[in-house]
């Protein structure tokens, strides 16, 4: 089996694709051991021969089975005698479309993955984070997490959820040295931008977005601020110019943010 050998480590969820994999890539060429997981063991073991199979450790992992949780941690933790110095709670789905017209599965797996998966992750990973010094949690929440978008009213509930979550265990965990942050992005150029307005839908997501002249930023950008977010003293971690901009007016603009968003919103069909 794969040993850490005195490496930092981090677990990832959601490392077969997108952010999870760039961010494992990024720890690895650092020299940190990498657990990856997910749900596409394909996608998993093309990162994990891409870093090196010395540099990491793979499991399949569905972020809602408690049960899975365990046995992936329990597997990671033989790998790193028993310390992880960051999760990584990566994994994530969204739907883009009228709230109206989303089915309520697809809703429910938003809040499973996204809210339920995360909780499970940290408590799951309590063990390891409290034999590890400096321990850290990181939660990749959204810029949907500050400001409500249209048309991705749950996910954007989901992230808020993640918001608060991380703001108080980071609070709460402060007193046995562990702490909690998120990594707040923009749009990223993942596959998350493929979702469609409808099922079998041609107009995609990154479509609309690109059509109404927004910035898509590269996942690079988003594991170097995931890396941040596993150093830094901030709680949240804006990726990309716009994630600020808009933390900015949310804060200090909100009525003129609604006004924008509303100016913007597209017509319904």
């Amino acid at each position: 089996m794969t040993e850490a050998r005195g490496r930092k480590s981090i677990f990832i969820t959601g490392a077969a694709s997108g952010i999870g994999a760039e961010t494992a890539r990024l720890f690895a060429s650092r020299g940190w051991f990498c657990g990856l997981a997910d749900i596409n063991e394909a996608g998993l073991a093309s990162v994990a021969e891409e870093i090196g199979t010395d540099n990491c450790m793979t499991t399949r992992l569905d972020v809602r089975d408690r049960d899975n949780w365990k046995a992936s941690l329990d597997k990671f933790g033989e790998a790193t005698e028993g310390r992880m110095n960051v999760l990584f709670n990566n994994a994530g789905i969204g739907r883009h479309g009228w709230f109206e017209d989303i089915p309520d599965s697809e809703n429910d797996a938003i809040i499973d993955i996204n809210v339920k998966g995360v909780i499970n992750g940290a408590k799951a990973a309590m063990p390891l984070l409290r034999q590890t010094n400096g321990a850290r949690i990181v939660n990749t929440a959204s810029t949907a997490g500050m400001v409500g978008p249209p048309q991705l009213a749950v996910y954007s509930a989901s992230k808020f959820a993640v918001r608060g979550l991380t703001e108080a265990l980071d609070v709460e965990l402060s007193n046995v040295g562990i702490r909690c942050t998120t990594l707040m992005p923009w749009f990223i150029e993942t596959p998350i931008l493929d979702m469609g307005l409808t099922e079998g839908s041609n107009v995609k997501m990154s479509d609309q977005i690109r059509d109404a002249g927004q910035d898509v930023y590269p996942v690079s950008l988003a594991a170097e601020r995931a890396w941040d977010a596993a150093h830094g003293k901030d709680v949240h971690y804006m990726a990309g110019k716009q994630a600020e901009r808009a933390r900015f007016a949310q804060r200090f603009m909100p009525k003129r943010l609604k006004k924008q968003l509303e100016k913007n919103l597209p017509p319904r069909s």
